[in-house]
């Protein structure tokens, strides 16, 4: 039998479950860094967002976050832009829903910016009561059949 060189399992390498939902400072952008909504995960640390001045670019995990900090499409993320590649970002950061809610009001995130509030928060803006997805019938109508 090989003998274990290593200093634990599976369960070492996931950590202590520190949780992140304490209250953090909010990080604003400084130079040579912009806000994006990531739009999609390529997979292999990857994902593309579109910035807030425009660009879709290409966005790289760094090591820090991968695999620690979960990125879905939709979030809202820190970029730190490249001097010698304009199309390619990395990522610095990834905002909590509230942090972003929080940005918004700020100012430093456009109005047009689409927050993802989960499900229940995106059916709230768009039902007008108009699409109801039920049928009213008359007594009438329920002889004829």
């Amino acid at each position: 039998m090989p003998k274990n060189k290593g200093k634990g399992g599976k369960n070492r390498k996931r950590g202590k479950n520190e949780a992140d939902d304490e209250k953090r400072e909010l990080v604003f952008k400084e130079d040579g860094q912009e806000y994006a909504q990531v739009q999609r995960m390529l997979g292999n640390g990857r994902c593309e967002a579109m910035c807030i001045d425009g660009t879709k670019r290409l966005c790289h995990i760094r090591g820090k976050m991968h695999k620690k900090v979960w990125i879905a499409a939709g979030d809202i993320i820190l970029v730190g832009l490249r001097d010698y590649q304009d199309d390619k970002a990395d990522v610095i950061l990834k905002y909590m829903p509230d942090e972003a809610r929080l940005l918004k009001a700020y100012g430093e995130l456009p109005d047009s910016t689409r927050l993802n509030e989960g499900i229940a928060g995106g059916l709230d803006e768009e039902d007008d009561g108009a699409g109801d997805d039920y049928i009213e019938f008359e007594d009438e109508d329920i002889d004829k059949i």
